[in-house]
């Protein structure tokens, strides 16, 4: 990009124009109107002209926008009611020119591909449009047909970002130097995949085998037959917007279970598949009429390493348990810290921002309370923003920013740390179990009352069920893979050689506070069916001679 405006630079010099001029007069036009005419009506002109602002200057800035109407505790409500019709209500451009483009794109006319197509647009995004209508075997779908010429557009808003990233990222009020740069590539990657709609099918089709043994979960059939680049054909959703909670509540779908099944999969698909969707405001997400939630728009996706989502739940746990010292390291780990750095006077940092969110209750806790207060931490300090990590961030604000709009007294939080907790309790691999006993074990001692804050934060889901739990945790135990814990466990317990009652009390404790001695010896029972008579007489021997 660079080398293709270093030779039309008229181009970019009067976009940037543009641009400022844009920005420039709505400013004016906001400051003098609190000046001298302070009534609503002003306001909603305001809120209406950077509205058709954001639309004029195009794809970038409505991505923009988006992100903000998703933000009911940042944007006032006049404005807030003007951004959400960036979602799907865009002015359309030309039909005739739309219908030119699936038929070149698919080679065939209208009449072939399809037995019924709505004439006209039935929503319009910032990337393109999509019209309503009946394949010739009977199938209703929607048609994804993109703008025209959108690829110039984009290049030169991002080359523009780009390169203000590179001019001012330095003076802006974050630690981010370089870091914005990089930031602005990730998003330009995203945004050319984006427009990719061949990747978006096959982004749908990963997707969707993530989530097929998940029945709150819809995700719409990709006809593959009838799309291309530029052309996406797909199962038609029947369903409201998230935004529309009237007509939820009409047809007797509880807002509540909606978001909650929304932060759920969204938690899924950041800590388990790490396949995760990474614009997910309203207009991309729907309840159904059968109170599931249906995800349709898979242009921006990301993949997270298995290594990542491990760290990202050990740091949530470490979060709970207020252990800073871990949780620094999984900074280091994640890229928010260099391995280099001296985190000694971090860590009281990090205990006074996070220690007041945390500390009073996991209610008070939101995710734009803590990036405001990280703001000024990175000031002070050399924390720096992995650019996947923008995305994730952006996700996660988005999704808090949508449970908000649907349920004000929601509170992420009290779902994702139920989740997290029952994620490393059941420890599905070796490395989640080895997650499991770094939190467990602190300076080589077992950390009973993390494993009954862990345990209470679990069964706070009602999913959840300890007794599955239980058994897996006791064929680990009794297995080769868990030798360092039954180690660990008999040190905790016969430290300077005597049997500690204390440390037997908590044991006797937690277990018969969550299990009835019929259900204990059930689990019992279980888990060592999981072994052979060799298998467990080869574990016994080990155990009593480590006693």
């Amino acid at each position: 990009m660079a080398n293709y405006y270093s030779l039309r630079p008229w181009e970019v010099i009067w976009r940037a124009i543009n641009i400022i001029w844009s920005f420039g007069w709505f400013l004016i036009h906001l400051q003098w109107d609190q000046w001298f005419n302070p009534d609503q009506n002003n306001k909603q002109k305001c809120a209406t002209e950077l509205r058709q602002i954001l639309t004029r200057l195009g794809p970038t800035f409505i991505k923009v926008g988006q992100a903000l109407s998703t933000r009911p505790d940042l944007i006032r409500p006049d404005f807030l009611g003007e951004l959400i019709k960036l979602q799907d209500q865009l002015p359309p451009f030309n039909n005739d020119t739309a219908f030119s483009i699936i038929e070149q794109s698919l080679n065939c006319s209208i009449d072939e591909a399809y037995r019924e197509i709505s004439p006209h647009p039935v929503a319009a995004a910032s990337l393109g449009q999509v019209y309503r209508a009946l394949l010739h075997t009977g199938e209703e779908v929607a048609v994804k047909v993109q703008r025209p010429n959108l690829r110039p557009t984009l290049t030169r808003d991002l080359f523009l970002m780009r390169w203000a990233a590179c001019q001012f990222g330095k003076l802006l009020p974050l630690n981010l130097g370089h870091d914005l740069t990089l930031i602005v590539d990730e998003f330009g990657v995203k945004l050319f995949e984006e427009i990719d709609y061949i990747n978006e099918g096959r982004n749908a089709e990963k997707f969707a085998a993530n989530f097929r043994d998940d029945k709150e979960v819809k995700v719409p059939e990709i006809y593959w037959q009838y799309s291309s680049n530029f052309v996406l054909t797909l199962e038609w959703i029947n369903g409201y917007k998230l935004t529309d909670t009237d007509k939820i509540k009409a047809a007797g779908i509880d807002p509540y279970t909606i978001v909650k099944i929304g932060v759920t999969s969204g938690l899924k698909q950041l800590l388990e598949y790490g396949f995760f969707h990474a614009d997910p405001h309203p207009g991309n997400l729907f309840a159904t009429l059968d109170g599931r939630m249906a995800y349709i728009d898979f242009g921006m996706m990301d993949q997270l390493e298995e290594d990542t989502k491990e760290t990202i739940a050990s740091s949530v746990v470490q979060l709970i348990n207020q252990d800073y010292n871990a949780l620094t390291d999984d900074f280091v780990k994640l890229g928010f810290l260099t391995p280099d750095i001296d985190i000694s006077p971090i860590i009281p940092a990090l205990e006074k921002v996070l220690g007041n969110a945390i500390g009073q209750s996991v209610g008070t806790f939101n995710f734009k309370t803590i990036t405001d207060d990280f703001s000024e931490l990175m000031y002070e300090y050399p924390f720096r923003v992995p650019a996947k990590f923008a995305l994730i961030i952006r996700s996660l604000i988005t999704q808090e920013g949508l449970a908000l709009s649907l349920d004000p007294d929601f509170k992420i939080v009290e779902v994702a740390y139920p989740y997290v907790a029952r994620r490393l309790l059941t420890g599905e691999s070796p490395q989640l179990r080895k997650r499991l006993l770094e939190v467990l074990f602190k300076d080589g001692k077992f950390q009973w009352q993390r494993l009954e804050n862990m345990i209470a934060i679990a069964r706070s889901d009602q999913q959840f069920d300890l007794l599955p739990t239980a058994q897996l945790g006791l064929q680990y135990l009794l297995s080769d893979e868990g030798r360092y814990l039954r180690r660990q466990l008999l040190l905790a317990l016969t430290e300077d050689d005597r049997l500690h009652t204390e440390e037997v009390q908590r044991i006797w404790a937690l277990i018969s506070d969550e299990f009835k001695p019929q259900q204990l010896i059930n689990v019992a029972i279980n888990a060592f069916r999981e072994f052979s008579t060799a298998g467990v007489a080869a574990i016994i021997p080990n155990t009593v001679k480590m006693s």
